[in-house]
C-alpha cells in the first residue's frame, strides 16, 4: 500500500506504518480532522536518550509527551461498563411454530457483562493507544478492548503506537540511569512493533473485522550525544580531522573580528 499518499513526508522518515482492513484511507477520508490532529502528534514526539534511560514503564515522560498534544484537541482516556439485558420471548402458541409474542416473558440482566476496558484517548470514533514499554501480553488486552468498541459501536478504527525494532541498536549501546543495560529493560518479551503484528495476523482476540493503523517509532533525538558521536566517527576516519575542523573555526573568528574592527573603528 501506498502510504505517500496519505502520510507526511518527515513521518515517515522517523516512523515505520502499517495499515490493517483499509485503516489508513478511514482515517483520511472519514477523520481527516482526528488524522491531522495524530499526525500533528507524532510530528512533536521527540524521545530523547534521557526518555529511553528513565525507569518507570509507563510514568516515564514519553507518555505524557501524547498528553501534552491531544488533550487541548478533546482526546480523552475512557474506560467503558455496561450489563447485558436479555430479554426472553415465547411463542404465541404452544406449537413449535408461529409468531413469537411482542413482550417477554422473563428479563434478565447479566451485570458488568462489559467492564474495565479502557482506552488511552478516543474521540470521534477514533481510538489511540500507546504501548512503549509494557509486557508484551499488553498487545492482546488492547486489542480485546478494541474489539469490544467496535462491536460497541463506539468506534470505527484503532491506532496504536509502540516502538520499532530499529531502536535496539541504541539498547545495546546505551546503559540506564542505574548503569543497567537499556536492552535489558527493553527486552524481546515487551510491547514493540514485531510482538503486535503476529496478533494481528493471527486475528488473536477476533480482531477483524477491525480496522488497524500501527506506528512505530525508530529515531529518537539524541542532541548533543548524536553530535559528539558524529565528531568521534570522522576524527576516527580522518585522523586530523580535528585540527582541520578547529583551524576553520579560528579563520571565521579572525574574518569577523576584523569586520566588525573595520564597521566600528573610531571616526
Amino acid at each position: 500500500m501506498e502510504h505517500r499518499k496519505y502520510i507526511e513526508q518527515g513521518l515517515l522518515e522517523r516512523f515505520e506504518f502499517h495499515s490493517y482492513g483499509h485503516a489508513l484511507e478511514i482515517l483520511h477520508e472519514a477523520f481527516p480532522m482526528e488524522w491531522r490532529e495524530l499526525q500533528e502528534c507524532l510530528g512533536k514526539l521527540w524521545i530523547t536518550l534521557a526518555d529511553l534511560k528513565k525507569v518507570g514503564g509507563n510514568e516515564t515522560p514519553i507518555p505524557k509527551k501524547f498528553d501534552h498534544v491531544l488533550y487541548p484537541y478533546g482526546w480523552r482516556e475512557i474506560r467503558i461498563s455496561g450489563d447485558l439485558v436479555v430479554k426472553k420471548y415465547p411463542r404465541k402458541t404452544a406449537q413449535r411454530r408461529g409468531r413469537f409474542a411482542e413482550e417477554p416473558y422473563e428479563v434478565e440482566t447479566i451485570e458488568g457483562y462489559i467492564d474495565g476496558h479502557n482506552i488511552d484517548f478516543l474521540k470521534n470514533r477514533v481510538a489511540f493507544d500507546l504501548e512503549w514499554n509494557s509486557k508484551d501480553q499488553t498487545f492482546d488486552r488492547d486489542l480485546l478492548a478494541m474489539r469490544t468498541y467496535f462491536d460497541c459501536g463506539l468506534i470505527d478504527v484503532g491506532v496504536i503506537v509502540t516502538r520499532s525494532e530499529k531502536l535496539n541498536d541504541i539498547f545495546k549501546k546505551e546503559k540506564d540511569d542505574r548503569g543497567q543495560p537499556l536492552m535489558k529493560k527493553y527486552g524481546a518479551s515487551t510491547t514493540w512493533m514485531g510482538k503486535l503484528i503476529y496478533r494481528l495476523e493471527s486475528r488473536r482476540n477476533g480482531v477483524m473485522p477491525n480496522h488497524f493503523f500501527l506506528a512505530a517509532c525508530r529515531k529518537i533525538l539524541v542532541a548533543v550525544h548524536q553530535i559528539l558521536d558524529d565528531y568521534h566517527h570522522l576524527n576516527h576516519k580522518f585522523p586530523g580531522f580535528f585540527f582541520f575542523f578547529v583551524g576553520i573555526l579560528y579563520k571565521v573568528g579572525v574574518f569577523v573580528i576584523a569586520l566588525f574592527a573595520f564597521f566600528f573603528r573610531p571616526l
